[in-house]
C-alpha cells in the first residue's frame, strides 16, 4: 500500500526541501543555497530585483546582488546552462550535465529557427576572436538580420547561443546582466571537465537529485525538474530505482499517487512547522514555478501575466505571491524605482478565506522593508490600503 501523506505534511515537505522552511537568516552560503535548490533560474525582468537574486534572497536575506556574479566569475562555483530556462547550477553538477549539452545541440540541429546562424567557418571565427581577445559579449560582433521581428536574432547571436547550448562556450561573467562568452575549457576547471559518466549514470543522478529536492513527485514532475531527461528515460529509471510509492492529499481533499525517496519516513518524522514569517516570493521561485503542483498542494492558482495584454490581465503585469507559514495568503503588486530610491506598492489582494489582520499587515510591512534593502531603495510608498483588501 502507498504511504499516505496528508496535505499539510506534503506542503511542509515541499517547502522544507526547497529552503523555505526556516527563517531566511543566519550565516550566508550562496553556493549551498543553489546546491540545495539544484539550480536558480535567471531572468532579465527587473521589477524589484531580478528573479535569480530574489530567489536566493528568499532563502537568506543577507544576500546582495553582486554576490552571484562573484561566485561565477571569480570563484567558478557555478556555471550557466539551460534547465527549463536559463539557469545557474553548481559547478559540481557539470559532469552530470554532458547529456544536456548533447540534447540541446541535437535539438537545435533539428530546428529551422537556427537556419540563419553562421556556418562552421563563421563559428570558428568567433571562437578565434574569443581565444585571442578574451570573453566577449554579443555586442562585440556585428551581423545583420534578414528580417525584422520580435524573436529574430542576428546570425552571430544564434551562433553564440548554439555553441553555448552545445557546451563549446560557457558564460565567463555577466556585466549589467549582459552575458560574456568564453571558451568552455577556460571557464570550467580542468578536474571537473575530466570527470566522465555514462549516459545512464547521468540519468540516474538527475532523477534521484530531482526527487531528493522535491521530497516527492510524480514521474512527470521528476522529468520537469531539470528537463534534461525524457518521459521514457524517467519511467525506465523508476522501474529499477528504490522508491517509496506514496499517496498525497491535495488541497481539495483528493489523493494523487507519486513517489518519494527511500528516507521519506525519516523526513516525515523530523518535519517541523515552517517559519511563520510572511514571505514575498518571486513569480519564478521554484516553489511557484510548477503551477499545477502549486495549485494541487496549496489550492493557490497563480499565473504570471507579463505576456497577457493589459486589458485582459486578472491581476497585473508582475504580481508577487505571499507565503505565510505553509499557506499562500495573498499577492501583491509592487515595483522599485531605484532612481528615486522608493519601492512603490500599487495593489494587494488576500486569498479567499484569509482575514487580513493588523498582525498580518505588520508582517508584510516588515518584509517589504527587507525587500527594499535588497533593491537598494530607501523607503516603501503605499499607493493603496495595506489594511483593507
Amino acid at each position: 500500500m502507498p504511504l499516505k501523506i496528508n496535505n499539510r505534511d506534503a506542503r511542509r515537505l515541499w517547502l522544507t526541501a526547497q529552503g523555505l522552511g526556516n527563517p531566511p537568516t543566519g550565516p550566508l552560503d550562496v553556493l549551498a543555497i543553489i546546491h540545495e535548490l539544484g539550480f536558480v533560474q535567471l531572468d532579465t525582468i527587473q521589477v524589484i530585483a531580478r528573479a535569480h537574486h530574489h530567489i536566493i534572497w528568499s532563502r537568506n536575506q543577507h544576500y546582495r546582488e553582486p554576490m552571484l556574479n562573484r561566485l561565477m566569475a571569480d570563484n567558478r562555483g557555478v556555471f550557466e546552462h539551460y534547465t527549463h530556462d536559463a539557469s545557474v547550477l553548481p559547478m559540481a553538477f557539470y559532469p552530470m550535465w554532458q547529456r544536456q549539452f548533447r540534447r540541446k545541440k541535437e535539438g537545435i540541429d533539428r530546428s529551422n529557427y537556427y537556419n540563419t546562424m553562421l556556418d562552421a567557418a563563421g563559428r570558428d571565427a568567433i571562437k578565434a576572436r574569443i581565444s585571442e581577445e578574451g570573453p566577449l559579449s554579443t555586442h562585440a560582433f556585428d551581423t545583420k538580420v534578414a528580417a525584422k521581428g520580435m524573436w529574430v536574432r542576428p546570425p552571430h547571436k544564434l551562433a553564440l547561443d548554439y555553441m553555448w547550448y552545445a557546451g563549446e562556450l560557457a558564460t565567463a561573467h555577466r556585466q549589467n546582466f549582459t552575458k560574456f562568452y568564453d571558451l568552455a575549457h577556460r571557464v570550467i576547471p580542468e578536474g571537473i571537465r575530466a570527470e566522465k559518466h555514462s549516459d545512464q549514470a547521468q540519468i540516474d543522478w538527475l532523477c534521484h537529485a530531482a526527487l531528493d529536492r522535491m521530497g516527492f513527485g510524480t514521474l512527470g514532475e521528476i522529468q520537469k525538474f531539470w528537463e534534461a531527461t525524457n518521459a521514457h528515460e524517467v519511467k525506465t529509471w523508476a522501474a529499477g530505482a528504490s522508491l517509496v510509492p506514496v499517496s498525497l492529499q491535495a488541497a481539495d481533499g483528493t489523493w494523487v499517487n507519486a513517489y518519494a525517496p527511500a528516507d521519506i519516513k525519516q523526513r516525515l518524522a523530523g518535519l517541523a512547522a515552517p517559519t511563520s514569517r510572511l514571505r514575498i516570493l518571486n513569480p519564478f521561485d521554484p516553489v511557484v514555478r510548477d503551477r499545477n503542483r502549486l495549485s494541487r498542494l496549496f489550492g493557490f492558482d497563480y499565473r504570471i501575466e507579463i505576456f497577457v495584454p493589459a486589458a485582459k490581465r486578472k491581476w497585473g503585469y508582475y504580481v508577487y505571491p505571499l507565503l505565510e507559514g505553509d499557506r499562500f495568503v495573498g499577492r501583491i503588486e509592487a515595483k522599485a524605482d531605484r532612481a528615486k530610491g522608493v519601492l512603490n506598492v500599487t495593489r494587494i489582494w488576500a486569498e479567499p478565506r484569509i482575514k487580513w489582520t493588523a498582525a498580518r499587515a505588520r508582517k508584510l510591512d516588515a518584509e517589504l522593508g527587507r525587500l527594499a534593502r535588497l533593491a537598494s531603495v530607501e523607503r516603501v510608498d503605499w499607493h493603496c490600503s495595506n489594511a483593507i483588501i
